[in-house]
């Protein structure tokens, strides 16, 4: 049996296949008009490739941008939303925040791109009284047929709901729910109370906006694609990587499409750890550069981390959805290298993409991107990218960076493919700071592991700008993503608000509490009984997500024996404090601390991706890796005949001296002067200083 992992990017699709016979990497371009296409052309060809029937895949387990470029696009459904009498312009207000402090011209993303117009939020007569959750004003349902008239008028086919105080009572919404049903037939609805059962009342709408407005299309996507998967005549189970790290079915995350909204991303970060562990690294700063993004994350002690929810923010909106704490920013190979209106020189973060590419694609780019300049500064040979898969054009690449940037600066071509790789470093520098330094981690105490395809061209020099312990670059860095999608479990997370003051609480508090607990735990019981989990394979994890009274955001802490008792409730608050030191750096010993939300996480345990060891390395590797010299202009400005090495040649143990260039199918390592490169035991490389 087989198993594939595929991962869509911007530029492209990533493939990998594990079966019997080993471990099989692909590459294919991306079809942003439709990213199913890429995905079933490349699992064909991979199955090819391997020598594998496809009739003997099993799983297949996919990553996708569908959702991201949604929110990124502007290009969602036209959502129709239905709230509380009082409540209309929630959305619109927000949390009364100016993104820029001190800038009087700054945008409000969720004012100039709301998720749901003004017009298109009906306000409705009904109320749930705090803190029982007990009815004060019956749901007018009158009014709720109306809204739904309203909205089959305008053509509205996805509808949100959002009242207040639902996450003590959801009957209003449920009742809501059914009514439009009743009046729009095949629309796509989705409750507060599902997709965000907890306080906050502009987070909660924001999030249930947001899952109506990418829902539709995210949908008809995954939909689509387990159709295509089943015309192909390929029988395999169609997994999604959620942004938390988990995966799960199509089913939920067509309902819950909020889940997947970093689903690209997170693969990488999973394969990134599963490479860091075979090394005996605990400590790492991902950077995944591919052709459009990198996305950045900082692992240590070997666990991922959660972000805080005051930071789960997706194209400025608001989202209550668990996402594992990385950064996205527009810098990738395809990023364009621009000079605005007033000289200032820029890279990204608009791409190329794709489709037409960097200049030297041919493909009818006449932008200069990082690959270009990587092509000028003889990093990126013309007769090699993708084992010579995609032949380049070096010319493409002096003339779009001569008549682009040289000219109009004044410099050379080599000086203006210089700055545009010194620029995009160190706008990702900036940023790989702002997620390890300003969260309290010492980047001396980390390896830097660079890959995506174009990410170990740049592993070096960011090491360098972050001060990083040193580089470890993947066994195949294009292709990580995507084997991180066969290296995690299925995963179901549900949460409910049960606010209580955790040392001060009595049996009857407590009793509630674990109640919700039970309620939450048989939810996930029943997702996985879906999934035909033995029972044996299944884990539920309980949190406590707490803070200290009046603090505006939680923390989570685990709760020994998925149970609150008074017997363990003071050491659930002391490892609250510890957790506050860790991320704040001081505690308040003494304050109050009030338990906020409950979050039940169900998993199961799949076999994961195993990488096997290489092949120890022979005196003579470096001779018969060697594949010819060429010129090489480095960082700091200097050029040097630098020999290549086929990086398939190189067996463990051995030691490549820089500078030198180290070319596989899916990437390249840039090696530079006084630096060495150590093959490790599994095929990850090592760069440090020699």
């Amino acid at each position: 049996m087989a198993r594939i992992g595929v991962d869509v990017g911007g530029t492209n699709t990533d493939i990998v296949l594990e079966c019997d016979r080993g471990i099989f990497v692909h590459k294919v371009p991306s079809t942003p008009q439709d990213q199913s296409i890429a995905v079933i052309r490349g699992v064909l060809e991979i199955c090819a490739m391997a020598g594998v029937a496809k009739e003997k895949v099993e799983v297949i387990a996919h990553g996708t941008t569908v959702a991201t470029n949604i929110t990124i696009e502007h290009n969602g459904a036209e959502v129709g939303m239905i709230t509380t009498r009082g409540f209309r312009d929630i959305l619109h207000i927000g949390r009364h925040k100016r993104p820029h402090n001190f800038s009087l011209h700054f945008d409000v993303p969720w004012q100039s791109h709301p998720l749901v117009k003004r017009r298109n939020r009906i306000a409705v007569t009904e109320r749930i009284r705090p803190p029982s959750g007990e009815v004060e004003t019956p749901l007018a349902e009158d009014e709720v047929r109306a809204a739904c008239a309203l909205f089959r008028k305008r053509g509205i086919r996805s509808v949100c709901i959002g009242f207040m105080f639902s996450f003590l009572n959801d009957a209003h919404e449920r009742r809501a729910r059914e009514i439009v049903e009743e009046e729009i037939p095949g629309a796509y609805i989705s409750i507060s109370s599902e997709v965000a059962n907890v306080i906050r009342e502009y987070e909660r709408f924001s999030t249930v906006a947001m899952n109506a407005f990418v829902g539709p299309k995210a949908a008809l996507y995954l939909r689509n694609l387990e159709t295509k998967v089943r015309e192909a005549g390929i029988p395999a189970k169609l997994r999604v990587i959620q942004s938390n790290g988990g995966i799960s079915t199509i089913e939920g995350c067509s309902k819950k499409p909020v889940g997947i909204l970093m689903s690209g991303p997170a693969g990488g970060v999973i394969g990134a750890l599963a490479e860091a562990r075979l090394a005996g690294i605990d400590n790492i700063m991902t950077n995944d550069i591919g052709g459009t993004s990198a996305d950045i994350s900082t692992i240590a002690g070997g666990r991922l981390r959660i972000k805080n929810p005051r930071d789960t923010l997706v194209s400025g909106h608001a989202v209550m959805a668990p996402m594992i704490d990385l950064e996205t920013m527009g810098a990738g190979g395809g990023s364009i290298a621009w000079i605005d209106e007033a000289g200032g020189f820029h890279v990204g973060p608009r791409s190329a993409g794709s489709e037409p590419g960097p200049a030297c694609y041919g493909r009818g780019g006449t932008e200069p991107t990082v690959t270009d300049a990587q092509v000028v500064l003889g990093r990126m040979d013309a007769d090699r990218f993708l084992g010579g898969d995609l032949p380049l054009d070096p010319e493409l690449s002096h003339r779009a960076i001569r008549e682009r940037i040289a000219e109009p600066l004044g410099i050379s071509v080599t000086e203006a493919a210089l700055g545009i790789i010194r620029v995009v470093n160190n706008n990702m520098a900036l940023k790989m700071r702002a997620n390890s330094v300003a969260r309290g981690y010492d980047p001396r105490e980390f390896s830097l592991m660079p890959f995506g395809g174009a990410g170990p061209f740049h592993g070096v020099a960011l090491a360098e700008l972050v001060s990083a312990r040193d580089v470890l670059v993947p066994m195949a860095p294009g292709i990580t993503a995507a084997m991180g999608l066969l290296g995690t479990n299925l995963q179901y997370e549900h949460i409910r608000s049960v606010i209580t003051n955790v040392l001060g609480a009595d049996q009857a508090a407590l009793d509630r509490v674990n109640a919700v607990i039970d309620e939450l735990t048989a939810a996930g019981r029943a997702d996985l009984d879906l999934d035909g989990v033995p029972e044996g394979d299944r884990a539920h994890e309980v949190i406590a997500e707490m803070r200290y009274h009046g603090q505006g955001f939680e923390l989570r802490v685990p709760v020994p024996d998925r149970r609150l008792t008074m017997e363990n409730r003071a050491a659930i608050v002391a490892a609250f404090h510890d957790a506050h030191v860790a991320d704040y750096g001081y505690a308040f010993d003494d304050s109050l601390v009030e338990l906020y939300n409950i979050r039940i996480i169900a998993t199961a345990a799949v076999r994961h991706l195993e990488l096997p060891r290489i092949a120890r390395g022979a005196p003579d590797d470096l001779t018969r890796a060697f594949m010819y010299q060429r010129d090489t202009v480095f960082d700091d400005g200097t050029a040097h005949p630098t020999p290549r090495y086929d990086r398939g040649q190189l067996g463990a143990g051995t030691r490549v001296p820089g500078p030198a260039i180290i070319i596989q199918h899916n990437s390249t390592t840039l090696l530079p002067p006084g630096y060495t490169a150590e093959v490790l035991d599994h095929g990850s490389m090592r760069l440090a200083r020699a």
